[in-house]
């Protein structure tokens, strides 16, 4: 009795230790203060990783408010970039496709955490 207990746990801690581990989920507060819609697009700096993801963005009406949840893995570096639609002149953040450098939009994926992007002319 005691082998096939012991037999058990085994098993058990090696399928424990194969399960990937389950991503953390935090939202993003998007606020459009400006004149005029904007996309933003969230990064992943610590492997390639963009949300929406696919080539997309979530796109904000002028004085629009959104939540975005996201899942990311706890303590990951997030960034965001936010451009003036259909004008990627008018940047915020790390602006399209992450290329800008920026010292106040990147936070840490936290478990129900949400942080807020406030974007103004």
């Amino acid at each position: 009795m005691l082998l096939v207990r012991t037999s058990l746990l085994i098993a058990l801690a090696i399928v424990a230790a194969t399960v990937p581990a389950l991503a953390d989920r935090m939202s993003f507060y998007m606020k459009n203060r400006t004149t005029r819609p904007v996309v933003v697009e969230l990064y992943g700096q610590d492997r390639q990783m963009a949300w929406p993801g696919g080539d997309q963005v979530y796109y904000l009406e002028k004085a629009e408010r959104k939540s975005v949840p996201i899942e990311c893995n706890s303590g990951e570096r997030i960034c965001w970039g936010a451009w003036r639609y259909g004008d990627d002149r008018w940047t915020w953040g790390t602006g399209p496709d992450n290329a800008k450098a920026c010292e106040d939009c990147c936070s840490r994926c936290m478990p129900s955490a949400t942080e807020t992007i406030d974007l103004s002319d």
